[in-house]
Parts: structure tokens; sequence; C-alpha cells
């Protein structure tokens, strides 16, 4: 799926895309022309998908409509790709990002046999569930203070037995999988407090700011996550969170801090920065 692009509210020089369509099942170029006269970017790409999810121009209609009026395009369709698996979302869940799947790649890279997995600040659980179709059968956990996330990640673990938890953090962890996971992935909030508000309009407006917000210095949970985790983890366990190019260096900094072996792997091509702990 191509990554989202800015939409606005059609304007009033714009058709309305009931205007542009006909009886008819709308063809592909009045789509296109609805999608890039609000602004979407990838509008041939969106247009694609828009249209092989709709079975009859009223339904094309109401999901054009939907787009063009700002709302994210995952949510308009009801899924995200990530990882080539395909991921229910639903309105207020944290919609996941490609680059994320470089997360998931690192964890794989350092536990390809990993067994127990947690999912931490899991939104829809897209991490979760692209570890488990990589592992061999892991038992998987995950948890978001969310309830909304929550109920949406426990329709995407469902299959792999995986078990969502509400409430913060480890406080919303079975005690039993102290000392028991091989990978911890804390796709934690990142954003300043004062950069919430500079945000493209699909993610400060359409998904939840608790998934969003990291604090003063966008640090605030990745340092909680940090200080907690060695309790959490097996032996040569690990944890992983996504940070910026900006951030990185303290983010480095709380892992240490916390007595885990720490390093930074980078992802040029998907612009992705994930600090990667390991117990000793």
């Amino acid at each position: 799926m191509p990554p989202t692009s800015p939409a606005s509210p059609t304007s009033a020089s714009s058709p309305a895309p009931s205007a542009l369509f006909s009886a008819s099942l709308p063809s592909r170029d009045a789509v296109v022309a609805a999608l890039r006269a609000a602004g979407c970017v990838f509008a041939e790409d969106e247009a694609a998908l828009l249209l092989t999810a709709a079975r009859t121009a009223a339904e094309l209609t109401a999901l054009v409509d939907r787009r063009v009026c700002g709302l994210p395009l995952e949510i308009v369709l009801g899924w995200a790709e990530f990882r080539g698996l395909r991921i229910a979302v639903a309105p207020g869940v944290f919609v996941p990002r490609r680059r994320t799947e470089f997360l998931v790649s690192e964890a794989l890279a350092h536990a390809p046999r990993a067994q127990v997995v947690v999912d931490l600040c899991c939104g829809s659980g897209a991490v979760g569930a692209a570890l488990a179709a990589a592992l061999d059968r892991p038992e998987v956990h995950a948890a978001d203070v969310d309830p909304v996330a929550v109920r949406c990640a426990r329709g995407n673990l469902a299959d792999v037995g995986g078990r969502v938890y509400a409430g913060d953090l480890f406080d919303a962890l079975p005690d039993a999988l102290r000392g028991r996971v091989d990978i911890l992935a804390a796709n934690v909030p990142y954003v300043p407090t004062g950069e919430v508000a500079l945000l493209p309009a699909e993610a400060r407006d359409h998904e939840p700011l608790v998934a969003l917000d990291g604090g003063a210095d966008g640090l605030d949970v990745l340092r909680r996550v940090a200080a907690a985790a060695p309790d959490w983890l097996a032996p040569g366990g690990c944890l992983l969170t996504e940070t910026s190019e900006r951030q990185a260096p303290a983010a480095v900094d709380a892992f240490t801090r916390a007595g885990l072996r720490t390093r930074l792997a980078v992802c040029e091509e998907l612009y992705a920065h994930v600090v990667i702990g390991v117990r000793g």
C-alpha cells in the first residue's frame, strides 16, 4: 500500500466525487481526478485500491468521499499492508507505518528462533502479527493503554493465539513473563509534545494522541520502557524501539543506562532508526 498522502476537504471549485460519478461503477480516471483534486499525492495508487474494495458505484462514492474529507486511506479501506500482511485497522487506531517493518526485520535478525514475543504499545498489533508470521509458532503477547487499540489488536492476533492486554506498559503484562521475553518490540510514541500540532492532518486529527505524544523531548515513554525492560527480557533477549535521527543519541543513552548492550540500526531507504538493546 502506498503511504497515505495529504488530503483535504473538497474545495468549492473542485467537483465533489458524487458529481463525477454516474450510476454505473465510475472509471479509474474519474476516481483519480477526484482524489487528485483533493490533494492526494498517490492518487493513481489509491484509486486502484478503492476500485478493488468497492462492489457498487454507491459504495465507491462513499469510500472516495471519506478519503477526500481527509480520512487516512487505511481507515477508509479498513486495513493496512504490513510486511505482506493485511492488518485490520479501525477509526481511532494508530496506522502501522512502512518504516516500522525495519524494526521487525532487525528483531528477526537478532532472534530468528525467538519463542516469546511481546508487542508493547501494540496499536493494531501489526508488529506482533508480523513477528508471529515469520517465527515458528511463538508465544505472542501484546499490550496497549488504549482500549480501542486493544480490541483491534485482539482481532489481528487471534489467528496466532496472541494474548492482548489493556494497561500501561509492563503493568499490563502477566508477571509470569518476567525474564522470558526473547523479543520485546516497543513502538512507543516519540513525537515531542510541542511538535504534535505540526504532524500531517491524517495523523494529528485521526490517530490517538497517546500513540503520538512522547512528552517534552519525545522520549518519556522510551525511557520508562528501557528502564524496566531488563527485568522482562530473557538472557540474550532484545528490546527494540523506533526513534528519530535527532533523538537517536539520547535514546541509545537511555538503553545503555538501563544496562543493555546497545546499538543503533538505520535504514536510509525507509528513513527508519531503531535502537536495539540486548540483555547480557
